[in-house]
């Protein structure tokens, strides 16, 4: 019996760009919650910005946020994970060696960007509606950083930037892909699947009763733990085989498995 669903948000429970839950979505998860299984929402977004999404819910479900640095359950911090400063302070620096990779920092209280590119600050602020502090000069933030990401806002080649920040880092940090623009660097021993053990364990809920949906590279980790896993259709290159099955629809697999509890 599923007793816990975890699921990605950009391109899996939001799709097409959607910055806002389908009225459908919060129906199921507020019918699911009733029934006793609890929703976790899984993202690389901030905190701040997840309770945006789910406030209609608020503390009924639990949040992996920052790629799993970030655990909150009832608005206590769970689990949580940092960068060392040293390493921070050389992937900033790396960069801004190349033009056209806006840069996010994320900390407890806020994410932090330059004011630079017009387009890009509209996006964090409008758009994501995450809270945010605009700075001067980014390498001037201290710490301590939850997570680090840079977003191409000139449709430069990503997966080349990709393997050439993983050659350089991915000894002492996680370097993905976040969706189509975003690449994120991950604290250290830190991801979505750890994160989501850190709940199953806080619950004392077995993998094989837990069922989660993703679509990119930093959901691999909590498919492969998941006894129930969907890749999006959509997912990125390779993803899929991570996964037990695949949907198209996160709705459609909540309303089946609400439709089965009866």
């Amino acid at each position: 019996m599923i007793k816990l669903i975890a699921s990605d948000l950009d391109g899996t429970l939001l799709q097409n760009g959607a910055q806002e839950l389908t009225p459908r979505a919060i129906e199921l998860i507020r019918r699911l919650t009733q029934k006793g299984i609890r929703f976790v929402a899984a993202s690389g977004r901030q905190y701040d910005n997840e309770r945006h999404i789910f406030r209609e819910l608020k503390d009924d479900i639990s949040y992996i946020a920052e790629n799993g640095s970030l655990c909150v359950h009832q608005g206590s911090v769970i689990r949580r994970g940092t960068i060392p400063d040293e390493l921070a302070g050389r992937i900033i620096r790396e960069i801004r060696n190349t033009s056209g990779f806006e840069i996010v920092i994320s900390r407890e209280d806020a994410c932090y960007i330059e004011g630079k590119n017009r387009e890009f600050v509209e996006l964090i602020t409008k758009e994501f509606k995450n809270t945010t502090r605009i700075v001067d000069d980014i390498s001037k933030v201290g710490g301590p950083f939850l997570k680090i990401a840079i977003a191409d806002m000139t449709s430069q080649d990503l997966k080349k930037r990709l393997r050439h920040l993983q050659e350089l880092f991915s000894a002492e940090i996680k370097v993905v892909t976040s969706g189509t623009i975003w690449i994120d660097f991950i604290v250290p021993g830190y991801n979505k699947g750890t994160a989501l053990k850190a709940f199953l364990d806080l619950f004392h809920i077995r993998e094989d009763e837990c069922m989660v949906f993703g679509d990119q590279y930093n959901d691999v980790e909590m498919l492969q733990l998941a006894g129930t896993s969907y890749a999006m259709v959509n997912s990125a290159p390779g993803i899929k085989k991570y996964a037990s099955r695949e949907t198209d629809s996160v709705e459609d697999v909540l309303q089946e498995l609400l439709d089965s509890l009866r």
